[in-house]
């Protein structure tokens, strides 16, 4: 579906060029002004910045505007879908820009760096928005590709929803083909015909994609299908069902003639796996370095309150299943792991509950600390090893995971993370046996901007304490 995007690859190379321009303008004219707007006083400065200043700007813009997705080709024609992804990468890029300039350009006013927030984020929206209208009004500025499915079956129902939900601009679905009523299944679009009348169809409603998406036991019918459809000027996809196996992330790739699909191939690679990691090694570096006095007191703390170690190493199951030493500040008894809860330890479906409210086996500091996830704190020292990301799915128990279902191995293809979707959607308040729906979202949806985003609710629910005990 990419080549229907390919058109718009000008447009992401001029509206990157126009930023740059809009950027380094915005900030010199700001610059200038600057004496004749309101504000605190001025430092005594230079009439304008440091030139590396300017260099910085785009850089740094082009750079987190990239990460971010927001020159991402499938955004270019939406201009709601452009905005709201550009929204927090400026965000992100101010506050990214004001803390550079206070290690570096020091004498940089800080009312400028707030006008410009301003002015530069006005303008950005303002160049998509011309570029959106330009792009509707153009008579070939965004004209759908029309496109068939053929095949109703539950691979088809979940290839139309994605396409209705990303690609509506670009793509119009016209229906499914099918010599049938869908059984079982809800369809979000009509059948409009059988697969003998697929040649008609496609001259009728001058389609330009069919995707073949028939199951597993109608294989036999894809060959006919594509023979029908070779005379005819559309693109043809095929959906493979693979009997019902999950793909997370799969790679076709050829050995000679021979196509073949990675099923177990890693989620985050490349280019994508550098920027995690940098994050992850930036923010945990940054977060030590401030919050080692936090460290040491807690650490006499427990010692103080209740006998023995203050750190905690139990064993986790992390990536691709391999087995680490996850730090965390001891918030129980010494021998408590050991010793029978108070309460049930299931719930009243008869799944297990690992985490309960009001356990005296935690200690009043371990109480604190659970409350204030500050027991979770020395985690930053396994993001620094690589075992673990700032966010991730939580690393499970290696009891756990023995009872693992095959789809639940899906969680354990990323490295687990100190936060994760589960964590800002209501952390302990929802059972252990939910939060693997939670984790196989993120795996899928994996992004540096998800990443960002459930970063940023941390700080919510850790201020909050929701569902922390």
């Amino acid at each position: 579906m990419t080549e229907m995007y390919s058109r718009y690859r000008p447009y992401k190379m001029l509206l990157m060029l126009v930023d740059a321009f809009l950027l380094i303008a915005m900030l010199i004219a700001l610059a200038k002004a600057r004496p004749f707007l309101p504000g605190r006083e001025l430092h005594p400065m230079e009439v304008l910045p440091d030139p590396t200043v300017y260099v910085m700007v785009v850089v740094l813009w082009h750079l987190l505007f990239g990460l971010s997705g927001v020159y991402s080709l499938e955004r270019i024609p939406s201009f709601s879908r452009q905005i709201s992804r550009l929204t927090f990468a400026h965000a992100l890029a101010i506050f990214t820009f004001a803390g550079l300039l206070y290690f570096t350009y020091r004498d940089v006013s800080r009312m400028l760096v707030a006008y410009f927030a301003g002015g530069a984020y006005i303008v950005l929206v303002l160049d998509r928005y011309i570029l959106a209208v330009y792009l509707h009004r153009k008579p070939d500025g965004i004209r759908p590709a029309s496109l068939l499915i053929a095949g109703a079956s539950e691979s088809g129902r979940i290839l139309a929803e994605q396409i209705m939900r990303l690609h509506e601009p670009v793509i119009k679905l016209i229906g499914f083909v099918d010599d049938g009523p869908a059984v079982g299944v809800s369809l979000p679009a009509p059948i409009v015909g059988s697969a003998e009348e697929l040649p008609r169809l496609i001259k009728e409603h001058e389609v330009d994609i069919v995707v073949i998406a028939l199951p597993e036991n109608r294989a036999r019918e894809v060959e006919s299908l594509v023979y029908k459809l070779e005379s005819l000027p559309v693109r043809i996809y095929l959906v493979p069902d693979m009997l019902k196996i999950h793909l997370i992330n799969a790679d076709v790739e050829r050995f000679g003639d021979v196509f073949v699909i990675g099923v177990r191939e890693p989620v985050i690679r490349g280019h994508v796996r550098v920027a995690k990691r940098l994050l992850d090694l930036t923010v945990s570096l940054v977060g030590l370095m401030l919050c080692w006095p936090i460290l040491l007191v807690t650490w006499i703390a427990i010692r103080l309150d209740s006998p023995g170690p203050a750190i905690f190493a139990p064993e986790r199951v992390g990536e691709n299943g391999r087995i680490f030493r996850m730090l965390k500040f001891r918030t129980m008894f010494v021998g408590a792991a050991n010793a029978s809860p108070p309460a049930s330890t299931t719930d009243a479906q008869g799944n297990p509950i690992f985490k309960l409210k009001d356990d005296p086996r935690v200690t009043r500091v371990g109480k604190w600390l659970r409350r204030t996830s500050l027991d979770e704190l020395p985690q930053l020292f396994n993001v620094l090893k690589g075992e673990m990301s700032l966010v991730g799915p939580r690393p499970e128990q290696p009891f756990i995971t023995e009872e693992y279902d095959h789809w639940q191995w899906q969680r354990l293809s990323v490295p687990p993370g100190v936060t994760g979707w589960w964590q800002v959607s209501g952390r302990s308040d929802i059972p252990m046996h939910l939060n693997t729906q939670y984790d196989i979202y993120y795996v899928r949806n994996w992004s540096i901007f998800l990443d960002l985003r459930i970063l940023w609710r941390t700080v919510g629910v850790v201020i909050k304490g929701r569902g922390a005990y």
